[in-house]
């Protein structure tokens, strides 16, 4: 009988390259008969500017109706190729406290985003850009938006990032491009793709194994971030029963990545740690997804994705705080040893648990890792712990796919992740912990069921984890990771990042008080 041959490690690095890395900032091109395209971006009002501009680049029937034209976004074909003047101007707030109102570096980044797809369309080989009495905001949304738009996930695979896109020259009047900007672009994008790539890659690729492959091999770190990874003996030693109970019908056992980013510089700000649900694929066990509701579970590992990206964009910008990244990763399958409806499973902080829906498998996962990284004694001990899953179908009902639905037992930690996704346009909202609907979930033969009641499930489900942070300050973000329609600077359905830029913006803001 034939040997079962194991299966090889992949270990090519995954390399992201940036478009804006190419830029010749500060210059002028220098073109001989190549089609080229023209880009100004008007950061203040400025109707001379405007003006001139018309007169540069428009035929002479085009002058009068573009000199009169007050749009945000102009465009129009003129003497020496296409022409983009793109004008930022102040919104009247939609309410909520301004909360879900659009930041100024939302709309660059939207806006410049979405030229990618305007230049290729034209064949374009050069491109002259110009921001003229831009903020930095603005300055760094548009950078981040063209680098975010051009990964497309056929092209990154195929060996063909970077391709049909046209060499680029910018440079900035009324002010200057610092160059820690760009950086600070080039890491932001950089993580917003990982988190996208890693969603779309197909689940006979990714599985628990190959995704802490990712953490160990296949992405780079600098010596300031130590990964290790438990595996399913290790699991079951620690009493994490509760994620063992997920994974054990998978090929690809269950387990967890911690990610442990420490600064070179002695930091006052204590450790912050982030927890992502890794469900790499999600048949819903023995308690079958319809075939519909499986299409898109490939994407059920988007916390973590989001979490081992939000790593890379910590570790690369040297970051001054602690930070700890875990990772509960898992694969749902149907199988023989598959856990069932009714097994009361004990959790690694001692509670049992009946299993009333196998398709109630993230909780479970989080569950575990959650008292993991909320047990850390001494300097390792986390002031916050955030959760990120892609939890339930309840929150995408209530909130669409673009905003995420934000739990948590602080106030000051919840606002300042409402105010964070405000600012980089990667929004949650503050949903109840309604402790009324926990009587739902009771059980006569453990300490409560896993899942229960059919309305409020993203309640339900948020209750459930609260059970399991002892008393930390806490926060919940149940995400959707998934556009299903290009839009702003994502140029094709996947993978969105969500909330990548959100907890970014987070960490930074946090760094600064």
């Amino acid at each position: 009988m034939a040997k079962k041959s194991t299966p090889k490690k992949t270990s090519t690095k995954l390399q992201f390259h940036s478009w804006i890395e190419t830029f010749d900032f500060g210059k002028e091109l220098k073109v001989k008969n190549e089609l080229t395209g023209f880009v100004y971006f008007l950061g203040v009002d400025d109707s001379n500017k405007f003006t001139s501009l018309v007169e540069q680049h428009a035929l002479d029937w085009q002058f009068d109706t573009l000199k009169k034209s007050d749009r945000e976004f102009l465009y129009f074909v003129g003497q020496k190729g296409p022409v983009w003047i793109l004008r930022s101007r102040s919104k009247n707030s939609v309410g909520h406290d301004g909360l879900i109102d659009e930041a100024s570096y939302t709309w660059a980044r939207d806006q410049f985003g979405s030229l990618v797809s305007h230049f290729k369309a034209h064949h374009l080989k050069a491109v002259q850009i110009e921001f003229h009495g831009t903020e930095e905001v603005q300055d760094l949304g548009a950078l981040v938006g063209f680098d975010v738009a051009v990964y497309n996930f056929r092209q990154f695979v195929d060996g063909k990032q970077l391709s049909e896109l046209p060499k680029v020259a910018l440079k900035k009047s009324l002010g200057g491009l610092d160059k820690d900007l760009i950086r600070e672009a080039m890491l932001r994008a950089r993580a917003v793709n990982i988190a996208r790539h890693l969603v779309n890659l197909p689940p006979n690729d990714l599985n628990p194994r190959t995704f802490a492959e990712f953490a160990t091999t296949r992405l780079s770190f600098p010596s300031t971030l130590k990964v290790a990874v438990w595996d399913t003996k290790k699991l079951m030693q620690e009493n994490m029963g509760l994620h063992v109970a997920v994974g054990q019908g998978a090929e690809n056992g269950p387990c967890m990545v911690h990610l442990k980013y420490r600064p070179t510089k002695k930091s006052k700000l204590k450790p912050v740690a982030f927890v992502g649900k890794g469900i790499t694929f999600d048949t819903g066990g023995l308690d079958i997804k319809p075939s519909s509701g499986m299409r898109l579970m490939k994407k059920d590992m988007g916390g973590a994705a989001s979490v081992i990206a939000l790593a890379t964009w910590v570790a690369d910008s040297n970051y001054p705080g602690p930070v700890d990244f875990y990772l509960a990763l898992a694969e749902n399958a149907v199988d023989g040893k598959s856990f069932r409806p009714s097994d009361v499973v004990t959790a690694r902080n001692g509670l049992k648990v009946e299993i009333d829906n196998t398709d109630a498998e993230g909780r479970l996962v989080l569950a575990d890792v959650l008292d993991v990284a909320c047990t850390q004694k001494g300097s390792d001990e986390p002031e916050y712990v955030i959760d990120v899953a892609t939890l339930t179908g309840a929150i995408k009902v209530g909130l669409g796919a673009e905003i995420a639905g934000l739990f948590s037992n602080d106030d000051q930690l919840a606002s300042a992740l409402t105010h964070a996704g405000q600012r980089a346009g990667d929004l949650n909202w503050r949903m109840p912990l309604f402790e009324k609907y926990w009587g739902e979930m009771s059980s006569p033969f453990a300490d409560f069921k896993n899942s229960g009641g059919g309305f409020g499930g993203a309640i339900t489900a948020a209750l459930f984890l609260q059970k399991f942070v002892r008393g930390k300050k806490w926060a919940h973000l149940d995400v959707y990771a998934w556009t299903d329609k290009a839009q702003g600077a994502l140029l094709s359905s996947g993978g969105s990042g969500q909330p990548v830029q959100c907890l970014i913006e987070f960490l930074s803001d946090r760094a600064l008080k």
